[in-house]
């Protein structure tokens, strides 16, 4: 099974480190990445977003090879319901992917972010999908999804502050680590929070897996 990581964003470090973590978790699967051609390298606003759905849309054009599923690895989904309007593959987003496999188990869950502006821009986005029934918080930490990238453990602690905080003050039974450069940290987050840390590239690659089951 080959599929193919989109990154909407200018950032290649991104991409790598998602497909490194995807190789990681799923080694039966051929992940291939691919990196926006324009806009932002870091995704933070609904300007840079929009101009981001724009160059999802252009990244995934621009392919030559074949694939049989796309991961769209910008968490908040940019362009993906025009992704899957044009591919002729499965593509799924890793918010979409996330807060669904969250919302299954009928409990409330919270997300945690980088990037105080995301805390609308998410809610804004999963309201028209049902997905903010059993979304008990959106939380951020300071620092950017590129910024918790190039130094993880220094985010460490503020990240699992806010997941202590989601739990703790919100209810939350689950936490979802949101953003492709939060991917990989919910392990070592996890020790230090009450319920549940999810990293939100695992649901999408579930939901990959299933296609065979199909």
């Amino acid at each position: 099974m080959r599929v193919l990581l989109l990154n909407a964003n200018t950032n290649p470090a991104m991409t790598e480190h998602v497909v490194g973590a995807a190789r990681a978790l799923a080694p039966d699967i051929e992940f291939t990445g691919a990196t926006g051609r324009f806009g932002s390298a870091h995704i933070g606003t609904r300007a840079t977003y929009a101009v981001a759905a724009h160059a999802a849309i252009d990244c995934y054009e621009a392919q030559t090879e074949r694939y049989d599923a796309v991961i769209l690895a910008c968490f908040g989904d940019p362009g993906l319901s025009a992704l899957q309007e044009i591919a002729d593959v499965p593509v799924f987003g890793l918010a979409e992917a996330a807060c669904r496999a969250a919302a299954q188990q009928r409990q409330r869950f919270s997300i945690v972010t980088g990037g105080e502006r995301w805390i609308t821009m998410l809610r804004d986005y999963l309201m028209p999908l049902g997905l903010t029934e059993h979304l008990a918080s959106i939380r951020t930490v300071e620092p950017t999804g590129s910024q918790i990238l190039a130094d993880p453990q220094g985010s460490l602690d503020k990240l699992a502050q806010a997941c202590r905080l989601a739990a703790d003050e919100d209810g939350a039974k689950s936490i979802i680590l949101g953003g492709a450069g939060l991917v990989g940290l919910a392990g070592r987050v996890a020790a230090n929070v009450p319920v549940p840390v999810i990293d939100c590239l695992e649901p999408a690659i579930a939901a990959v897996r299933a296609l065979r089951r199909d």
